[in-house]
C-alpha cells in the first residue's frame, strides 16, 4: 500500500503526463498542494515557454483555500527551478508564498538547476523531502535525463516487419505491413518525440510526410540524410508542414529557431554519421529522435550502440519469402515489453 507522500507524488505523475508532446525540451512536471490531507491545488507544465507546474498548482487554489497556502505541503515530481529562463524561478514563488514543506520526486539534472532549487528552498527555511517515487519520476522524463547525462538525444529505432522478418519486398519494393490501428499508434509515438529521422533512400522511395496527422500534438522536426543533396524539392518532407533539417556534406544554413521550412546541417565525411547526427541534435537541443528507416541507417545506430529503445511491429499473418531483411539486434537487451493490436505484435526492447 502506498504511503501518503507516495500517493500525492503519484498524482503529480498523472498530472505531468498530460504535458506529453507539448513541453519538450522541458521535462514533464506535475504538482499538488495539500492542506490537512486535502488537495487544494494542482497543476502541470502545459506548454514549453509557459508557466511551470508549481505556478499552475498555486494559481489553481480557490479563494476559500488561499488562506491555507502557507500551512500546506507542496508536492512536485521534479526539483523546482532556481534560475530565470523563459519564466521566473519556481523556488522564489514557493518562498514568497511561505509554503513550509516541499516534497520532491527527483532532482533536476539541468546544469542551471541541479540541486540549486533544493539549496535555495532549504536556505529559506523550507523543509525539503526528496526521493519520493524517484525511479518513476525519472522514468517519466527519461528523454530529458538521458539528454543531459549522455549529451545526446534519447534514440528510438522503429520498424515494421513481416513474420519472416522482412521490411520490404524484392528489389526493395514498398510493403504495407502494419494495420490502421498500429498506424495510429505510430503517429502517437511521433507526437511524443522531438524529431523523426530517415535516410536518403527512404525519403526518395517512400516519399513520406513524417507527420503525426493521425494523432494530436505538435509534429516533430523532420530529419533527413542527403549527403550529396540529391533529393528533389518536390518530396513531401520539403512541403512546409513542419521544419526539416537536411544532414549533408556541402552546406549549412541551420539556426536554433527553425520555422516550417528546410534547413541544412553540414557533416564531415570522415567521421561516423550517427555520432555526428547525435552531436548536432545535442547542439540544437533536440532531445529525442524516432529513427524510422531505412534498414542500413537503423543497423548503423545499432552497431554503434547509439540507441536507447527499439520498437518492432510484426505482422504475424504476413510472410513474403524474398525481400529486404529487417535489421539485426546486436546489443544486449536489458528489458522487453510486448503487446498486440489486432493482428500486429508490437515489441519494445531497451538497451
Amino acid at each position: 500500500m502506498l504511503q501518503t507522500d507516495e500517493l500525492y507524488m503519484q498524482r503529480c505523475l498523472q498530472l505531468a503526463e498530460l504535458g506529453a508532446g507539448h513541453v519538450a525540451p522541458n521535462p514533464m512536471v506535475g504538482s499538488v498542494l495539500v492542506y490537512e490531507d486535502r488537495i487544494i491545488g494542482e497543476g502541470y507544465h502545459k506548454k514549453y515557454g509557459e508557466a511551470h507546474a508549481e505556478v499552475n498548482c498555486i494559481a489553481s487554489v480557490k479563494y476559500p483555500d488561499i488562506q491555507f497556502i502557507d500551512q500546506s505541503t507542496l508536492y512536485v515530481s521534479l526539483e523546482p527551478c532556481a534560475h530565470y529562463g523563459k519564466t521566473p524561478p519556481c523556488s522564489n514563488l514557493i518562498i514568497r508564498k511561505k509554503i513550509p514543506k516541499v516534497v520532491i520526486g527527483c532532482p533536476d539534472p539541468f546544469k542551471e538547476v541541479n540541486g540549486k532549487g533544493i539549496e535555495k528552498l532549504e536556505a529559506a527555511g523550507v523543509n525539503v523531502v526528496t526521493g519520493v517515487l524517484e525511479k518513476k519520476c525519472k522514468e517519466l522524463n527519461k528523454r530529458f535525463f538521458s539528454f543531459h547525462a549522455k549529451q545526446r538525444p534519447y534514440i528510438i529505432l522503429k520498424w515494421a516487419q513481416t513474420s519472416d522478418k522482412k521490411i520490404a519486398g524484392s528489389n526493395n519494393s514498398r510493403l504495407k505491413i502494419s494495420n490502421e490501428f498500429t498506424d495510429r499508434l505510430v503517429h502517437k509515438w511521433r507526437s511524443e518525440e522531438s524529431a523523426i529521422l530517415v535516410g536518403t533512400n527512404t525519403a526518395f522511395a517512400d516519399d513520406p510526410l513524417l507527420t503525426n496527422r493521425l494523432w494530436t500534438g505538435k509534429t516533430p522536426i523532420r530529419l533527413v540524410i542527403d549527403k550529396e543533396l540529391k533529393l528533389p524539392a518536390s518530396l513531401k518532407v520539403f512541403n512546409g508542414d513542419a521544419s526539416t533539417i537536411v544532414f549533408n556534406l556541402h552546406k549549412s544554413t541551420i539556426n536554433t529557431e527553425c520555422g516550417n521550412k528546410a534547413y541544412y546541417y553540414k557533416l564531415k565525411n570522415a567521421r561516423s554519421l550517427c555520432k555526428q547526427i547525435c552531436e548536432a541534435c545535442y547542439k540544437l537541443n533536440i532531445q529525442s529522435i524516432l529513427v524510422e528507416g531505412g534498414a542500413k541507417l537503423l543497423q548503423s545506430f545499432m552497431d554503434e550502440n547509439l540507441y536507447d529503445e527499439i520498437r518492432i511491429i510484426t505482422n504475424e499473418n504476413m510472410k513474403i519469402g524474398n525481400g529486404l531483411n529487417a535489421p539485426l539486434i546486436t546489443s544486449s537487451i536489458t528489458k522487453q515489453t510486448s503487446l498486440k493490436i489486432n493482428l500486429d505484435k508490437i515489441e519494445s526492447f531497451f538497451l
